[in-house]
């Protein structure tokens, strides 16, 4: 290995990659935090994680494989312990002749390629530079428990006897599911059908019963797509481990359920919510996916403008007050809350809230359930904290008067409230909260800021395109030609990686209103939503339309899917 003199920040930079400004203040972080500068930089989203590992690549003089493609026909790597792969970050997938490559993201950390060369003396060991996905996404598929079997074959090969095998017993949280090789079919389908979903990046996957059928659905990047049909027969057995696997009652099917099972998929840590829910055809399943290990809630990576992000810090910094976030549900709002709490969580500060339910734990945070079955609610919750002297508050949703007028006089006596409502736009939360029965001077008296935000999904970037459009597409979405970059804007083709769609991943766009004395003055008025929204666009605020706009010109997001979230 000859490593390069120049440092991975002089090799970005000169690659373009980032600015001079960007790596000065990525190495600001550095200095106070002690974590990696590429780390900070794909944080911020100044960089793409192919540039980071390319530029490790050029960095140490070792070869970089953006799609590494597994190869070992002699079949020497099945006695590679998955165990030790998974605690190493490596993944060997090459095997040709006395050649053995060995997929790693840390060219740093010597010792596991080392022990590959120990394993196997009679090979060339070399390590090669490949994204953690990428190694990961290797070790699922080719040392995973039953990793050969795919996932739609085994609906065929499961005989009436298995049905019955469910597996007894608790389900153990601290079990990798990788690791379950042996175990009943009805068990190992389950576990591979959820492995695929978070491979794909599912927010949700659906079991859902009809007369003759059963359909198995992913919810990728907002959107739900079918994915496998099993056999109606498997019905049962799949929903009965489902609930031995969530704690729940495998004999009652006639009540709704909820539960909760918390697993590991190779290095992640996987919290699953599952609800039961009866219907004519049999028990339909949803079970939501939060990936815990891969969370960061950080502000400047989900979707702000930087003009826009310094309003809403400024916002966030005011010592007391109630910033309300709005949007329909899965609009990103608890993510955006979270990413607030994570910027003013200091030791100085006493930060509680109250959630329905806690979807991530949060360090230094001090979180409460809401369990309605023993009369603790949003209101009841939040009166309970108001005793443990809180500094800045967060409620999971506003749903009635009594919880809306505690947070609006928590605000009120010195507190900083954060909190959700449900209305299409940022303006229409102030007639939202009239509508509740909260008086418009206390609004206008405690309300710092209306958040609106979506989600929108961001074209691929393995198979964006540019194209140019035509006048009378930039006619119809008020876009001047002067404004794109070359005339052009961009479309995902569609490709393996992003299953067709032309898609991966997702970004935020957001309106924000401020209340200004201008906008106090129309609250207390009564005035209604479109007059509050006219008087904050005189003031500057960008629509949830313009802010997506402009994700359509720099390239993030296409204009059809924009216009999929919100209103022109």
């Amino acid at each position: 290995m000859i490593r390069s003199k120049k440092k991975i920040g002089e090799i970005l930079v000169a690659s373009s990659q980032i600015s001079e400004q960007e790596l000065k203040s990525a190495l600001e972080v550095q200095i106070t935090q002690n974590i990696r500068l590429g780390e900070i930089l794909l944080k911020r989203g100044v960089i793409t994680d192919e540039a980071l590992y390319s530029a490790l690549s050029e960095q140490y003089g070792i070869p970089y494989d953006a799609k590494p493609e597994f190869h070992d026909k002699q079949g020497i790597l099945e006695k590679v312990p998955i165990a030790n792969l998974k605690r190493n970050k490596i993944a060997p997938y090459y095997v040709k002749k006395k050649q053995l490559n060995v997929a790693t993201s840390d060219p740093l950390n010597f010792q596991p390629i080392d022990d590959m060369a120990t394993l196997f003396p009679e090979y060339t060991v070399s390590p090669v530079v490949c994204r953690p996905e990428e190694i990961e996404r290797i070790i699922i598929n080719h040392f995973g428990a039953q990793s050969d079997e795919n996932t739609s074959e085994m609906f065929n090969e499961l005989k009436d006897s298995d049905f019955d095998m469910l597996g007894g017993g608790a389900f153990s949280e601290t079990e990798d599911i990788l690791d379950m090789a042996n175990e009943a079919p009805i068990i190992r389908f389950v576990n591979k059908a959820i492995t695929e979903a978070v491979q794909e990046r599912a927010s949700d996957i659906h079991i859902e019963p009809y007369e003759k059928t059963l359909i198995v659905r992913y919810r990728i990047d907002g959107i739900l797509y079918k994915m496998h049909e099993p056999p109606k027969k498997l019905q049962s057995a799949i929903i009965s481990r489902i609930k031995i696997m969530s704690n729940l009652n495998i004999a009652e099917n006639r009540l709704p359920q909820d539960g909760r099972i918390q697993l590991k998929i190779g290095k992640k840590d996987i919290d699953i919510r599952v609800s039961i829910f009866p219907t004519h055809y049999g028990e339909r399943v949803v079970m939501r996916l939060l990936n815990k290990s891969d969370m960061s809630f950080d502000l400047e990576t989900i979707g702000f403008s930087s003009d826009m992000l310094q309003k809403f810090k400024k916002s966030l910094d005011k010592p007391h007050g109630v910033i309300l976030v709005t949007g329909p549900t899965g609009s990103g709002k608890s993510t955006t809350l979270y990413s607030a709490l994570t910027r003013l969580n200091n030791i100085d500060v006493n930060i509680l809230t109250v959630e329905d339910p806690i979807e991530y734990q949060l360090q230094g945070v001090g979180q409460m359930q809401v369990n309605s079955k023993i009369g603790l609610t949003f209101a009841s919750g939040l009166r309970s904290i108001l005793r443990q002297d809180p500094d800045i508050i967060m409620v999971g949703e506003i749903r009635d008067i009594e919880t809306a007028e505690i947070a609006i006089q928590s605000a009120l006596t010195g507190h900083r409230v954060f909190s959700t409502i449900h209305t299409n736009d940022a303006a229409s939360a102030v007639t939202r909260l009239v509508d509740m029965g909260i008086e418009p001077f206390l609004i206008s008296s405690s309300v710092n800021a209306f958040l609106a935000q979506r989600l929108i999904r961001r074209i691929c970037p393995e198979c964006k395109t540019a194209y140019k459009p035509t006048a009378k597409e930039l006619a119809e979405l008020k876009i001047k030609v002067s404004s794109l970059k070359n005339g052009k804007l961009f479309h995902g083709k569609g490709c393996d990686k992003c299953l067709g769609t032309g898609y991966s991943g997702r970004t935020g766009i957001y309106e924000l209103l401020v209340v200004s004395n201008a906008i106090k003055k129309l609250i207390v008025s009564n005035a209604d939503a479109g007059t509050i929204k006219e008087q904050a666009v005189k003031e500057g605020m960008q629509t949830l339309y313009l802010d997506g706009l402009s994700k359509v010109i720099d390239g993030t997001t296409t204009i059809e899917e924009v216009l999929r979230v919100s209103n022109t």
